[in-house]
């Protein structure tokens, strides 16, 4: 394959990609960044795999790259996806100073 080619399908897949993801609705944001966790998870086994049959710098330099860009975006993926979680969870109320029930000086 040219490399024309090969960077129109690039091309092609950035648009594709932003069009998909500007179209999820809000609710689907939390499910969705759990499979995108997932998705990158692969990614850092390929580029161990990579690294596993490397032979020469420049594919130990791209299986480096690839498990380091893989393991940051599974890191945020997780900690966006947590916080998107808290924004659901019921916040504990605040207790008013004379609420205290059952103390040790009653």
């Amino acid at each position: 394959m040219s490399l024309f080619t090969e960077f129109a399908i690039f091309v092609l897949a950035i648009f594709v990609g932003f069009e998909v993801i500007s179209k999820v609705p809000t609710t689907l944001h939390t499910p969705l960044m759990s499979q995108t966790n997932a998705i990158h998870g692969i990614v850092m086994l390929g580029g161990l795999i990579v690294l596993g049959y490397a032979n020469d710098p420049l594919e130990y330099l791209i299986g480096t790259i690839a498990v380091a860009f893989g393991a940051i975006n599974i890191v945020g993926g997780f900690m966006v996806t947590d916080r998107m979680l808290g924004m659901f969870s019921k916040k504990p109320k605040p207790k008013a100073d004379g609420d205290d029930k059952g103390g040790a000086g009653k």
